[in-house]
């Protein structure tokens, strides 16, 4: 196994929760988290879970807590998945850390060599993303997320509204 999991920062702690709204009330009330962008029911140009070309129903919210991302996901169905992998229908948690990747292919071959088993891997808005097996290291998932302008360009406009968030604004974000 390699040293070291990834020469790239955190940038993301997500977490498998029961109910996306609840979760952001919760959040931005005791930690001030937020604003969040939430994306019902997520769309991908491709999706594999263990090799298999499948889709489940997902739902997601994105928001920051300082400088970090923090995403909510909520599966809607009972799919088999890597929310399914760790959480069934009512239970939540923590998920995956996210690594924000320039060089995605260079970075996937490397935990593929490192023995870590690809459980997921996507297509969507124009990014390539996939999530490794890391329970063993981490107790979840790690996801790697490529960086094009674009997303850059999103998260530093979420990260910007968190900086703005002030007591009393709307936790949630629109597009």
């Amino acid at each position: 196994m390699a040293q070291t999991l990834s020469e790239y920062p955190i940038f993301q702690y997500a977490y498998y929760v029961d109910d996306l709204e609840a979760s952001i009330e919760k959040w931005s009330k005791l930690y001030y988290a937020g604003p969040f962008l939430m994306v019902p029911h997520h769309k991908t140009d491709k999706f594999h879970y263990r090799g298999t070309p499948t889709q489940a129903d997902v739902s997601y919210a994105f928001g920051y807590l300082g400088d970090m991302m923090i995403q909510f996901i909520q599966q809607h169905d009972d799919q088999p998945s890597i929310y399914r992998d760790m959480y069934r229908a009512g239970e939540e948690g923590y998920h995956h850390l996210g690594l924000l990747v320039h060089d995605f292919e260079a970075e996937y071959d490397r935990l593929k060599k490192a023995g870590f088993v690809d459980a997921c891997r996507l297509y969507a808005d124009q990014v390539d993303a996939c999530y490794f097996d890391t329970r063993s290291v981490s107790g979840g998932f790690t996801e790697l997320h490529g960086d094009p302008p674009h997303i850059l360009g999103a998260f530093a406009e979420w990260k910007r509204a968190h900086e703005l968030f002030k007591p009393g604004d709307s936790p949630f974000m629109t597009r």
